[in-house]
């Protein structure tokens, strides 16, 4: 998803070649040496602060919980117009599987956001699995890289992840853990 910081990494980044632009301009038009190390500095300056941000924000992006990602899907979901059937609560699924799960929402969530043409997604969470389900469109189309490192995740957790159209209608992400195999 977009996010303000996001946004303001690209006004950074467009700032920077701008000013990496202009100083180059006027070191070679204006023969100014010290007008053209001046702007390279603040180039650097403002990329080096570009660098902190990007870092700031993929820690962030990093630190899913379940909950946080039921929040953020709810909302995501009513924004896109998508009538969101998920559980108030996150209490069945233990600790050890509740980050897992978090990211299992986060990619589903998106995907259904982004793809699906769907009016209504639900959620399912038991304590070894959670299911997906869309009422959109279904197509079949190849796995990203989202739900390509989501199934590594899994895998690597001993759980199996089913993805594609669901019958009769629309889309389905499942996991479960505890099969040790993959679709």
């Amino acid at each position: 998803p977009i996010t303000d910081p996001m946004i303001a990494l690209g006004k950074q980044s467009r700032q920077s070649l701008r000013r990496a632009d202009r100083g180059a301009r006027r070191g070679v038009a204006l023969h100014d040496v010290d007008a053209a190390v001046r702007e390279i500095g603040e180039v650097a300056a403002l990329s080096r602060r570009s660098l902190g941000d990007v870092r700031a924000a993929v820690s962030n992006y990093r630190e899913v919980t379940l909950a946080g990602e039921l929040a953020t899907g709810r909302e995501l979901l009513r924004s896109a117009g998508i009538t969101a059937e998920m559980p108030p609560a996150v209490d069945v699924a233990d600790d050890a599987t509740q980050e897992l799960f978090g990211w299992v929402l986060r990619e589903g969530l998106t995907n259904v956001v982004r793809h699906s043409h769907a009016s209504t997604c639900t959620v399912r969470i038991t304590s070894s699995s959670v299911e997906i389900t869309d009422d959109g469109t279904g197509a079949a189309g190849s796995c990203g890289n989202g739900l390509t490192g989501l199934a590594e995740r899994v895998t690597s957790a001993g759980g199996l992840i089913e993805v594609g159209p669901n019958r009769p209608s629309g889309w389905r992400l499942a996991v479960q853990l505890g099969t040790g195999t993959s679709s």
